[in-house]
């Protein structure tokens, strides 16, 4: 008898595991894979795009649009966009450069759309790489308020490239401008940060 329930239990474990292997052998294995998975109807698969790149996806909008709101608005409208878009994405491609492109195009879409609107102070993420502690809200006001004004190109690239960590070139893909630009635009609002900061630092 308990020859028997032992052959069973390892009978069972053993099946087991072989399902547990089948499972995981059927998951995608990298972001390449998830594309094909997704492309094939598997809607988990976007999901789990999704999830990879979610959070880049709002820091590029983030940059382009002047509030939190939109951004949101922007990133369910490009992941929409790229959902129906799938099956014309080449997957040898880099999917998150893409998606990136689509993202930025949503935002500036919003944007022209809401030339007039009230904004709100950026994330705390964004403000952060500019701000001195020591010299408290008034910078960070006016810090915001300069950024806020800058156009809204050169706003997107000094964001994405010195708060997101884009690279020059990735920059000019995403907001579809030559590389040179994007260098010239992230040097004049530079310049136009480093006045405001100077100064506030004078009036302190």
């Amino acid at each position: 008898m308990t020859s028997a329930v032992l052959k069973f239990g390892e009978a069972r474990t053993s099946s087991a595991v072989g399902t547990y292997r089948r499972i995981v052998s059927e998951r995608p294995a990298n972001e390449r894979e998830l594309v094909l998975a997704a492309q094939g109807g598997r809607r988990e698969a976007f999901s789990e795009l999704v999830r990879m790149h979610e959070r880049r996806a709002y820091a590029v909008a983030r940059a382009i649009v002047a509030n939190h709101e939109d951004a949101e608005d922007a990133v369910q409208d490009a992941f929409l966009h790229a959902y129906r878009a799938l099956d014309r994405f080449l997957p040898d491609q880099a999917f998150g450069a893409w998606l990136h492109r689509i993202v930025a195009n949503a935002a500036l879409d919003i944007t022209r759309r809401r030339k007039v609107r009230d904004t709100d102070e950026l994330p705390e993420t964004v403000a952060s790489p500019f701000r001195d502690p020591a010299e408290g809200d008034e910078l960070r006001t006016r810090l915001t308020a300069a950024l806020n004004t800058l156009p809204e190109r050169q706003r997107a690239v000094i964001v994405l490239h010195d708060v997101e960590g884009f690279k020059h070139s990735e920059i000019g893909k995403i907001l579809n401008i030559p590389e040179g630009t994007a260098r010239s635009d992230l040097h004049y609002a530079r310049t136009q940060l480093r006045g405001v900061l100077g100064e506030v630092r004078r009036e302190l």
